[in-house]
């Protein structure tokens, strides 16, 4: 992994110790398990989980949410180093809820990867008939059954924020631009709702006041967002409005303990 200074941060929280483990980021944020590749070295593991720790610090200060929102109530597991994908940096596994970084990691991955956590976990919350593999983003688009709550329906208005137009009848302009990319390479990839959510959320996380590029990268400048496969302009600032909302209702509830 490159060394940290090659990596951005710009966020009023400091950390309270110099050197921290996936020990500690374990127990802070309670994740259900943290696992660690056998080849990966000391020194490796103290530089990643130093950076990993500061940009989960920064999501939930984004997010004004608590810690067990990070872990997803607890249900989230993380591996580090652990079944690594050819040229993929990070992943979620839907079959075992675990969100996993590559040994030598690129920076940006995280918010991108965690949102799909979230997306999974809240399917069988949002909603009452959909399936345990069914990312919430996919059971709105499929008209599933929701669960008749009010941090629901503004979860829904982030959906719908980003997948529709600001009319709420016709697909947004990100998702004709997703499709029509899909189209041009063969594939069903851009356009799925669980990607065009995810990338919305990165779009999200960047423009926060807080930055930390190990934690969110990409999604102004990168040949993606260039050809328009992450939300502009006024949709940028009408999805920022709609997550800003849920998550503000989000972490209140969490807090309270609901």
């Amino acid at each position: 992994m490159p060394s940290n200074r090659q990596f951005y941060r710009r966020s009023p929280i400091a950390r309270q110790q110099q050197r921290v483990t996936f020990g500690d980021i374990r127990r802070r944020f309670d994740f259900r398990s943290v696992s660690i590749g056998r080849w990966v070295t000391e020194p490796e593991q103290e530089r990643a989980a130093g950076l990993f720790y500061d940009a989960l610090v920064d999501l939930m200060a984004i997010l004004q949410g608590p810690e067990n929102l990070i872990s997803l109530r607890s249900t989230l597991s993380f591996q580090y180093g652990i079944g690594g994908r050819p040229g993929i940096s990070a992943h979620y596994d839907l079959s075992q809820r675990s969100f996993s970084l590559a040994k030598n990691a690129g920076p940006g991955s995280i918010a991108h990867e965690w949102f799909h956590a979230l997306d999974h976990y809240l399917g069988t919350k949002a909603f009452s008939d959909a399936p345990q593999q069914m990312f919430a983003s996919q059971a709105w688009l499929k008209d599933a059954t929701p669960v008749a709550h009010p941090l629901n329906d503004l979860l829904f208005k982030c959906f719908q924020a980003i997948m529709l137009d600001e009319a709420g009848d016709q697909p947004s302009e990100l998702f004709q631009i997703s499709s029509r990319v899909d189209r041009d390479n063969g594939i069903v990839y851009y356009s799925q709702p669980e990607e065009l959510c995810a990338r919305a959320f990165e779009a999200f996380i960047q423009d926060a006041a807080i930055r930390n590029n190990f934690l969110v990268k990409g999604t102004k400048e990168s040949e993606e967002a260039k050809m328009g496969l992450y939300p502009q302009g006024e949709h940028r600032a009408r999805i920022a409005t709609a997550f800003n909302q849920y998550f503000a209702a989000l972490g209140g509830a969490l807090r309270r303990g609901a």
